[in-house]
C-alpha cells in the first residue's frame, strides 16, 4: 500500500469502488427476541445484509484469532478507530494494524481544547506517522475532538495538504443547530463542508436533525434532512472519484451508536430505557442511501 496517495487503497488493480461497512460499536445491544446476537451471529447478519466490511477497534491479543478467522471467512475488509493525543500514540498501533491486515486507521484526535498551530502540528505529526508506517490514515470530523469546530477544521485542512478525512457531518449539523428549516445557515455551512469534502477518504453515515446527533429517518428515509446529507455524501464521493486510481476503496460506514447516541424513552416503573428506533433496520436504510448517493456520483461524473 502507498498511503502518500492520500486515498485508502487495497493494493489490487480493481476499479475504484465504494464499500459499505458496518460499525461494530453500532452493533452493541443489537439482536432479536430480547437477546443480543453473539459475535458470530453479528458477522453473519452483517454479511447477509450485503455489507463488505467492519469498522472496530484493533482486537486485543486474546480476541485477535477469532476476529481474523471471521473476517477471512466473510472476506470482510477491516478499518479501525484510534484516539491519539500525540503522534507517538499511534506508532505501535499502526505497526500492529498493518500486521493484522487492517485496510485503514481512523482517528478521533483528542481533544477540542487543542487549537491553532498546536492542532496543526498535532495533525501534521499524525499524518507523517502514518506515512512512515505506509498505511492509509484518516482523521474524523467529530465533536469533542480537535475537529470539533467547523471553521477551525477548514483551517486545518487548508494548512495540511496531506490531511485526509473521515466525513461525519452529523456532528457539525448538531453543533451548529442546523435544521431543515434553516436554509440560509445550511447553505453557508455547505460552503465550508465543500472544503472538507474535497478531502473525503471515508464517510460515516449518521443523520442529525440539528437538535439530536442521531435521529430515526423513517423506514423509507422520509426525514427532511436526508436530502441535504445525500447531497453532501454525493459531493464527497464525486471529489473522491476524481482522484481515485485502481485499488482505491471508499468506505461508507453506517454508524448508529447505542444509547446515549440513540434516543431512548424511560419506562419509569421499571427504570428500563428503551430505544425508540430499530437501529439495525435504520442501518439498512442508511446502507441503501449510501449506495444511491454512489450511483448519483457516478452518473454526475459521466455527464461532465
Amino acid at each position: 500500500m502507498n498511503q502518500r496517495s492520500g486515498l485508502i487503497v487495497d493494493g489490487s488493480s480493481k476499479p475504484p469502488r465504494i464499500e459499505v461497512h458496518q460499525s461494530w460499536w453500532a452493533m452493541n445491544g443489537i439482536g432479536s427476541g430480547g437477546k443480543e446476537w453473539s459475535m458470530e451471529e453479528k458477522f453473519e447478519k452483517i454479511a447477509e445484509a450485503g455489507f463488505t466490511g467492519i469498522m472496530a477497534h484493533l482486537p486485543k491479543e486474546q480476541e485477535a484469532e477469532s476476529w481474523r478467522r471471521l473476517l477471512d471467512e466473510y472476506s470482510f475488509n477491516f478499518g479501525i478507530h484510534s484516539f491519539p493525543r500525540k503522534p507517538e500514540d499511534i506508532t505501535q498501533l499502526l505497526k500492529e494494524a498493518k500486521q493484522f491486515g487492517v485496510l485503514y486507521v481512523n482517528s478521533q484526535v483528542m481533544d477540542s481544547f487543542v487549537i491553532g498551530q498546536q492542532a496543526i502540528d498535532l495533525l501534521q505529526g499524525l499524518v507523517e506517522e502514518a506515512q512512515s508506517a505506509d498505511i492509509p490514515y484518516t482523521v474524523e470530523t467529530h465533536r469533542g475532538r480537535v475537529t470539533q469546530d467547523l471553521h477551525r477544521t477548514v483551517d486545518y485542512v487548508k494548512a495540511i495538504p496531506d490531511l485526509r478525512l473521515t466525513i461525519d457531518l452529523s456532528h457539525y449539523i448538531v453543533a451548529g443547530e442546523l435544521t431543515a428549516a434553516a436554509s440560509r445557515e445550511l447553505e453557508l455551512a455547505g460552503e465550508l463542508f465543500n472544503v472538507l469534502l474535497q478531502r473525503t477518504s471515508s464517510i460515516h453515515a449518521r443523520i442529525s436533525n440539528g437538535e439530536q446527533v442521531q435521529v430515526d429517518i423513517g423506514p423509507n428515509a422520509e426525514h427532511g434532512m436526508v436530502e441535504p446529507f445525500m447531497k453532501w455524501w454525493q459531493q464527497g464521493m464525486s471529489y473522491w472519484l476524481a482522484e481515485a486510481k485502481p485499488g482505491a476503496v471508499l468506505p461508507f460506514v453506517t454508524e448508529l451508536g447505542p444509547p446515549d447516541y440513540a434516543i431512548t424513552e424511560t419506562k419509569y416503573v421499571s427504570g428500563e430505557r428503551v430505544e425508540i428506533s430499530d437501529r439495525w433496520e435504520q442501518a439498512l436504510v442508511l446502507k441503501r442511501l449510501g449506495e444511491e448517493a454512489w450511483k448519483r456520483a457516478i452518473e454526475s461524473r459521466k455527464s461532465l
